[in-house]
């Protein structure tokens, strides 16, 4: 037993630390996804194969016949579970656990969701945006990059309302720096234009 105040780890590392392959698909992800270190990428790893775990036992059961009892409640709450963070479709049954990619896990991440809303101009600066608590989720602040949001809550993500970036106004919105952006090019452009008159 560890320190009682501490937390257990929550990720497996990878059983060999040199294997060129995994270690290049780990810096795809960290670029990609936005991710302070490969600890991130273990952990969506090592959620996903705790659910294929779990998939694969059932499915053995099932294979010896009709699951009833615990193991069908079971069975019932992890697909519940995952076709509400959106892992899954709605139609879809155990089997499919079996093909999801660690890339879905990354998909739901806040930091992502962020990021594809526009929210932020860049992954790194959604990061920023929640570490910071300038994202609130159905109203309530999550400082949390890695918190997966379900399919109900993607549609309330916003701004938080103690936040300066809540004002149309801020300077960092991505409204606000596309115009800035769109204003530098004109005067750009103009200045070009005038001295080629000349």
């Amino acid at each position: 037993m560890g320190y009682p105040g501490q937390n257990r780890k929550s990720y497996a590392t990878p059983k060999h630390p040199w294997q060129a392959a995994r270690m290049a698909s780990e810096v795809e992800f960290i670029k990609k996804y936005g991710l302070r270190n490969k600890k991130e990428v273990w952990k969506a790893h090592s959620g996903l194969k705790e659910y294929r775990e779990l998939a694969r036992k059932l499915l053995a059961e099932s294979a010896k016949g009709k699951l009833s009892g615990h193991v069908k409640t079971d069975a019932d709450n992890i697909l519940n579970r995952l076709k509400r963070y959106g892992l899954l479709k709605t139609d879809a049954v155990l089997d499919d656990i079996l093909s999801l990619d660690v890339t879905h896990f990354l998909d739901r991440r806040l930091q992502t969701q962020v990021h594809k809303q526009g929210f932020a101009n860049t992954i790194r600066q959604a990061r920023q945006f929640i570490v910071h608590g300038h994202i609130a989720v159905a109203g309530r602040k999550v400082t949390v990059p890695g918190y997966l949001v379900s399919v109900n809550e993607e549609l309330a993500l916003e701004y938080y309302g103690g936040s300066p970036l809540s004002t149309e106004s801020h300077v960092s919105r991505p409204a606000q720096v596309v115009k800035t952006i769109v204003q530098e090019t004109t005067q750009t452009n103009n200045l070009k234009e005038a001295n080629n008159g000349n």
